[in-house]
């Protein structure tokens, strides 16, 4: 435990924290400047960044202290952290407290305490989740795994996991589907041979399962209306076996950018990118065999993965994308043809962004009805999801 590695993490915190900018952002500007941190050095500033980030109510309570940024302070928090941890105390850590924190105490404390999420955002869940909530809660505490989806248009599962075993690693089978590789150990997935050749998308196990509700058919016009940089597009056009159109859309260029980047890496030459704008959605008006609405959201299902979300996402941006929502479903969905299906998704946990507002849609819309909704729930090898499936009369 370098002192100067500690101070990484210190610095990481300051500037997460200070500067509203997402951890994994900051690493990446961090471990940029310090050219001089190996392998090792960089997963410990990670590692201990992340822990930090995801315990930051609960380190501070335990140091019966509000938050503060002045580096003598997060020093402080540091040796809590440490000693939380159970980790050895290097010689250079002198700090005395006064009291010894109360670690037997932390157990008898309330859930947004023990583990640490805002008053507010506890509450709501709390609300709108019921008795489930602090499993969810629990649960999305939890360091989030490392999992890929094969690319069978390269190649198949056995294939990918055996050619991850000859580069040392030990991959496992992902239990819910066919293409699914869990990988329990951090890599640079970028850096492995068979990532250069197209086998496999870095995609979260509960991602996986919201391509294949879809029922895209070879052959049909599929449209990802909220593609981003594309990995459910990607997903479908596999799908579809490589045959057929899939236009993905999406209010950024660079994001699609990077789609077709991966696309070409891929193998798929079925995807064709378009900015969404009032012109492209009345030109693709009922065009669309099958239709992907993979909604902007809160995040919550995904804090486990970017545990920041806890502590960025503020009530005011919630309620403004639950009207973004609502309007993407009354405008978004006209590029669907009689006798289409949509699926609507969020990486939410929220019912008031998944059950309630496809309720509220269909209460407007009866030329469609619901066939199927299910939420994922955090686990391992998953972030939490929900996805609905609606067909149009």
């Amino acid at each position: 435990m370098h002192r100067n590695l500690v101070a990484g993490v210190l610095e990481a915190l300051e500037w997460s924290f200070g500067k509203d900018l997402y951890a994994d952002k900051v690493l990446e500007q961090l471990f940029r400047q310090r050219k001089q941190w190996g392998k090792r050095d960089r997963a410990f500033v990670a590692e201990h960044t992340y822990t930090i980030v995801r315990n930051w109510r609960l380190l501070w309570s335990l140091m019966q202290e509000d938050p503060k940024l002045k580096r003598k302070s997060l020093w402080k928090l540091f040796h809590v952290y440490a000693l939380w941890r159970g980790l050895s105390l290097p010689e250079w850590d002198d700090f005395q407290e006064e009291t010894p924190p109360p670690f037997n105490q932390i157990e008898n404390w309330p859930l947004p305490i023990r583990e640490s999420y805002p008053e507010w955002l506890s509450q709501r869940a709390a609300e709108e989740i019921g008795e489930h909530w602090e499993s969810i809660a629990v649960e999305m505490n939890r360091e989030a795994a490392l999992v890929l989806r094969t690319n069978t248009l390269r190649t198949n599962r056995a294939a990918l996991i055996s050619a991850l075993e000859n580069e040392g690693l030990q991959p496992q089978a992902l239990p819910w589907n066919d293409v699914g590789v869990l990988l329990d150990q951090r890599v640079a997935t970028q850096r492995l041979g068979v990532f250069q050749d197209g086998w496999f998308e870095v995609q979260d196990g509960g991602s996986q399962q919201i391509a294949p509700l879809l029922d895209a058919q070879k052959g049909m016009t599929v449209i990802d209306a909220c593609a981003g940089a594309g990995g459910k597009s990607l997903h479908l056009a596999a799908l579809m076996d490589n045959s057929g159109q899939m236009i993905s859309m999406d209010v950024e260029a660079r994001k699609l950018a990077e789609l077709e980047k991966r696309a070409k890496r891929q193998g798929v030459d079925i995807i064709q990118t378009r900015l969404v704008n009032v012109a492209a959605l009345k030109e693709l008006h009922n065009s669309a065999d099958r239709l992907l609405l993979d909604v902007p959201c809160s995040g919550t299902g995904v804090i486990k993965r970017k545990p920041d979300t806890k502590w960025k996402l503020k009530p005011e941006y919630l309620e403004n994308v639950l009207q973004t929502q609502a309007e993407i479903l009354r405008s978004y969905s006209g590029m669907l043809k009689s006798g289409g299906k949509m699926v609507y998704a969020t990486c939410s946990i929220l019912p008031s962004e998944n059950q309630w507002q496809v309720q509220a849609f269909l209460d407007e819309a009866p030329d469609f009805q619901l066939i199927h909704q299910e939420s994922i729930v955090p686990t391992h090898g998953s972030d939490g999801y929900f996805m609905a499936l609606l067909e149009k009369a």
